[in-house]
């Protein structure tokens, strides 16, 4: 057997090996991309959305194929564990701007010694650290189950391409300056 042979009998095998290689990579890129963020305890871990899941979310419901796989590149799913601190606020100033989804579970909102208890279907099924007007707050959960994450960009991106979420961010709005300002 020549060389030439040899090498014939070999190119279909590299040719397997680098697109394993290639994958290998992509996985190790895509798993260091969705890390938890520094600023968030490590029981939270990076899960996959799945479309046909989230269409049937409550606070999803009104969108589109189309806006649903926009929701999907634009924002991050998480796994979280029960007692996973997912944003905190203080009377300093919210630095956590984002948009918390929650998809399934419970989590529980705390400023002061006041606890507001949320399940994925109530009024407060979304939280950004801006509805708590400066009052110190922490967003934690009370169940195993799973949260999005939106970045705030994305979500007025989200609003400004006409997603149906006006209905929803107004009725948490009113919810949480209700309770707010009980607090006060």
């Amino acid at each position: 057997m020549s060389i030439g042979d040899t090498i014939m009998i070999w190119r279909p095998r590299l040719r397997s090996l680098a697109v394993v290689a290639a994958s290998i990579l992509s996985l190790s890129t895509c798993s260091q991309a969705h890390a938890p963020d520094a600023d968030h305890n490590l029981t939270m871990k990076p899960s996959i959305t799945y479309l046909y899941l989230l269409r049937h979310t409550p606070f999803f419901t009104s969108l589109s194929t189309e806006q649903l796989q926009w929701v999907i590149d634009h924002s991050r799913e998480w796994e979280v564990e029960k007692g996973s601190v997912l944003s905190k606020c203080s009377a300093s100033g919210a630095t956590d701007t984002d948009y918390w989804i929650l998809l399934d579970g419970g989590w529980q909102i705390t400023v002061g010694s006041y606890t507001l208890l949320v399940r994925h279907d109530d009024p407060g099924k979304w939280f950004s650290t801006r509805v708590s007007n400066g009052q110190p707050c922490a967003l934690v959960a009370t169940e195993q189950g799973y949260v999005m994450r939106i970045a705030e960009t994305d979500m007025l991106a989200m609003l400004q391409r006409g997603f149906a979420f006006e209905s929803h961010l107004q009725i948490g709005r009113a919810y949480y300056e209700s309770v707010f300002a009980k607090i006060r």
